[in-house]
């Protein structure tokens, strides 16, 4: 009889719960299609400096922490009075459709750290914070309109609404849909939301007493240090999910679209953390330690004999941990009279790690510290469970019994490690640290279920396996620098200085002799598209050419600078510029006083006068990442603007993963420009310091480009793919130039 009332009960009330969760589904999806669109919309114009970008996380943060606090807030006020206010602000919110940036251009004296917030949060601003609000406020309506029904098993429809809409984005609304239409749709859905969230409004008590019955407080208030570990517990998966797409696109592989799959992860997290069966999270949450004990010092190590392996050992490592630490919080939620303070908690610990690992990190440290840092504090909070009973019977003892245990494994650790260090007497043949690894993860198995031995094998696997490397590279000096833009390295060799981008090789010196550090190598090589321009340049624009380079890198090109040129540099990053002037001899050999324009190239080009370069070098890919506001269409309109009538473009295509032929093809027929491309592969006779190369030369001017080619080399002509569409400020998408991946109708 019972079982029967149950059911009954369920299936009454499935028709409420599948209108919250939509509502949910809806809000969620809606508000990770926004982030994107409108840094989209943004990137003409604002450029892409850091400071533009970290300005604009800063604004999405305060507005997502916003909307937290804006729910627990409508918590204090009467149920319908609560909502009435909601559909208001929804409503007022709705002046601010279709989504669009205002039409302020940034002014040349502005601080984008005042100026960018305020814009955005301006454009977007109150329908940000009405959608943000959406999750914590459906889940306490739920609550209400379905009492004894628990509301947090709808944050997990919230967090696949997110994961849908992140997926959606690079995957169906970029590749298919232009600024416009992306905006247009995005009004849709947002009216859609409103009248989802007013049939969830017709459903709160009518009546004024159950009303204020279901309002008031009823249940313990938490104390400080629940709150801290609510705030601890987000703080950790937050700033690992960013720590992890730092680490992986700067110091594995820089594959294109990389950032969606841990951000994805993260949010999947919550949904298995928050499911009412809870079979999956349990053993998830059991089984973490170990991948955070096993897969954490192998990636510290930094190998990179198996790029692809690394890149997915460091996902379920960002899963598992994320699901276990979101586990860990959900078993500490509090009753659902007081859910909404929960999650303001939850948003405010989220935000401190997005600070820490994308703002602070990259100022505090040379290196991605904050990664190993975060997943020794991912083994601190991880609920832990001895794996077999006899471990925990071992343990089962008295206070200064522990202490011993704890002490004795400290030492062992410090043995294990000094051992795998100095390998004394080569005795294990030179594989020690792997073996010593493999030791502190057979002790590390012992030791899950105690918290502070654990920790102590966590912290000596990863200082053994890449964190004495990283810590000595520091100690070097300025060998390695960190910006919001990457990690820059130095290496000297006998024969050749080098500097890597991340896992992206971006220069090589010659050193022994001033003659050897004038040679241009690398991309640059006298042979490759760029350096045939360069050694044409006397011959098209005679003695004085006015030339022009966007990406300093390591100054490279200026050794083509002969006596009478004008040469200008554009380059984003003041960190590369340092790199540049006190690491390498480029510039003092070969041009020792340039003009470095600091700043986002398009930006700084469109402000130089008309026809006032001769030639002009794209150089702009940082470890293979694309800026699409350089390739689009208005982008090429800026380029022939600043050139010369018989102006020369120099683009640089090569990639490892992006086909960008079509790219520059395309907007090189729309603007009328003759091209020629230079795929050079150099001649086992250059050294290793030749690298192949992929250039597009550009002009409006069909004779200068032949006598170009008379000058040598093997150009082709630029192959346009058919059915694509060319790039443009409101449409752009990298999906169909993934090398190995063709749209229907394309070449």
């Amino acid at each position: 009889m019972s079982d029967t009332i149950a059911s009954g009960a369920a299936a009454a009330g499935r028709g409420p719960r599948a209108l919250f969760v939509a509502t949910i589904l809806v809000g969620s999806f809606l508000l990770f299609l926004v982030q994107p669109m409108v840094a989209r919309m943004a990137l003409p114009r604002l450029g892409g400096a850091p400071a533009v970008w970290n300005s604009a996380m800063l604004v999405y943060q305060a507005l997502l922490l916003g909307g937290y606090a804006y729910a627990h807030w409508l918590g204090r006020l009467r149920l319908r009075t609560g909502a009435i206010v909601h559909l208001g602000l929804l409503a007022l919110a709705a002046l601010w459709l279709p989504i669009g940036l205002f039409a302020f251009a940034m002014p040349a004296d502005a601080e984008p750290a005042l100026w960018v917030p305020w814009l955005l949060g301006a454009s977007i601003g109150p329908l940000f914070l009405a959608v943000s609000a959406q999750a914590p406020l459906m889940q306490r309506w739920y609550a209400t309109a379905e009492p004894g029904r628990d509301p947090y098993a709808l944050y997990a429809a919230s967090n696949v609404g997110s994961f849908g809409g992140l997926i959606a984005y690079p995957l169906l609304v970029e590749p298919m849909l232009a600024l416009r239409e992306q905006s247009l749709i995005w009004s849709a859905g947002y009216a859609l939301l409103f009248v989802l969230v007013a049939a969830c409004a017709l459903l709160l008590p009518r009546r004024s007493g159950e009303g204020e019955a279901h309002h008031a407080f009823t249940s313990t208030p938490p104390d400080a240090r629940r709150v801290v570990m609510w705030i601890a517990l987000a703080f950790v998966p937050s700033g690992l999910m960013l720590a992890t797409s730092t680490f992986i696109t700067t110091d594995i592989v820089a594959v294109p679209l990389l950032w969606v799959l841990p951000l994805g992860l993260y949010l999947l997290s919550f949904t298995v953390a928050f499911a009412v069966r809870r079979t999956l999270a349990d053993v998830i949450t059991r089984f973490a330690p170990i991948t955070i004990l096993m897969f954490g010092g192998v990636m510290i190590g930094g190998a990179q004999q198996y790029p692809y392996l690394n890149t997915l050992m460091a996902l379920v490592l960002l899963f598992m941990a994320s699901v276990a630490l979101h586990s860990r919080l959900y078993a500490l939620r509090p009753a659902p009279d007081r859910l909404t303070g929960f999650y303001l908690a939850m948003a405010v610990g989220g935000a401190l790690g997005g600070v820490f690992a994308g703002l602070l990190a990259p100022v505090m440290f040379d290196w991605t510290y904050e990664y190993p840092l975060l997943i020794l504090a991912a083994g601190m909070l991880a609920p832990q469970q001895f794996l077999l009973p006899v471990f925990g019977w071992l343990w089962n003892t008295d206070r200064r019994g522990l202490t011993i245990r704890t002490i004795a494994v400290a030492v062992l650790v410090a043995v294990l490690v000094g051992l795998g260090l100095t390998d004394p007497g080569h005795i294990f043949g030179g594989m020690g640290e792997n073996i010593m690894f493999l030791a502190l993860a057979a002790l590390g198995l012992f030791v899950i279920g105690m918290r502070i031995p654990y920790v102590v094998v966590l912290f000596g696997a990863i200082f053994l396996y890449g964190g004495y490397r990283a810590i000595l590279t520091t100690l070097e000096g300025d060998a390695r620098t960190r910006s919001y833009f990457g990690v820059y390295t130095v290496r000297d060799y006998p024969e050749w200085r080098t500097l890597a981008h991340g896992t992206t090789l971006h220069g090589i010196e010659l050193t022994g002799s001033s003659e050897r550090e004038r040679w241009p190598t690398s991309y640059y090589i006298p042979g490759s598209g760029v350096g045939q321009a360069m050694q044409a340049a006397p011959v098209l624009y005679g003695p004085n050419a006015r030339i022009g380079v966007v990406g300093l890198g390591t100054g490279t090109l200026a050794c083509y600078a002969q006596p009478g040129q004008q040469w200008r540099f554009f380059e984003i990053d003041p960190t590369v510029v340092r790199i540049a002037r006190g690491h390498f001899r480029f510039l003092a050999n070969c041009l020792p006083h340039p003009t470095i324009e600091i700043g986002d190239a398009r930006m700084r080009l469109a402000e130089q006068p008309p026809g006032s370069l001769d030639l002009l070098a794209l150089d702009a890919f940082s470890s293979d990442a694309i800026p699409m506001h350089l390739m689009t269409e208005e982008a090429f309109a800026t380029y022939g603007r600043v050139l010369s009538p018989k102006g020369l473009l120099l683009v640089h295509i090569s990639n490892r993963f992006l086909d960008l032929e079509p790219v520059v093809a395309a907007a090189g027929a729309s603007g009328h420009w003759f091209a020629a491309r230079l795929n050079y592969h150099p001649d086992p006779s250059e050294g290793e310091q030749a690298t192949i190369s992929d250039w597009i030369a550009l002009t409006r001017d069909p004779t200068t480009l032949a006598r170009l080619l008379e000058q040598g080399g093997q150009w082709e002509p630029v192959r346009p793919r058919k059915s694509f569409r060319p790039w443009t400020d409101d449409y752009a998408t990298i999906l169909p130039l993934l090398r190995g991946f063709r749209t229907a109708g394309a070449d």
